[in-house]
């Protein structure tokens, strides 16, 4: 399993970014693929989430309503747009797979076997 994550860089607050994640390797059916952060000095933070083959979208509590995630099955790539970005959100964004998860996990990062290297966002005063 691979994943390419991409879109990070550097925005004023207020702005937006969109993140991009190409899966490969496998089918992903039974994969839940999700979105962590990480801040300098901080660990790694749930962000959002989603099985691969449907269902709801769970978000962290204090991103929900400026972070959307979405998908394009045909291009195996899960998507994050970011809105009214906040310096507080600079991290590196991670990508990450993993399969057998339950609603309840999936903000656990152990539970994620795969992912992503990472992009940078960066958000200025």
């Amino acid at each position: 399993v691979q994943l390419q994550a991409s879109g990070g860089g550097s925005v004023q607050a207020g702005g937006s970014l969109t993140l991009s994640c190409a899966a490969s390797g496998r089918t992903f059916t039974d994969y839940t693929l999700g979105w962590f952060r990480q801040a300098p000095g901080k660990e790694r933070e749930f962000v959002a989430a989603r099985r691969w083959s449907g269902g709801s979208t769970f978000y962290a509590d204090s991103l929900r309503g400026r972070f959307t995630y979405s998908r394009d099955k045909a291009k195996n790539t899960v998507y994050l747009q970011m809105n009214s970005l906040k310096p507080e959100d600079t991290a590196v964004y991670y990508c990450a797979a993993g399969v057998g998860l339950i609603q309840s996990t999936y903000g656990s990062v152990s539970r994620y076997s795969y992912w992503g290297q990472g992009t940078l966002v960066t958000v200025s005063s």
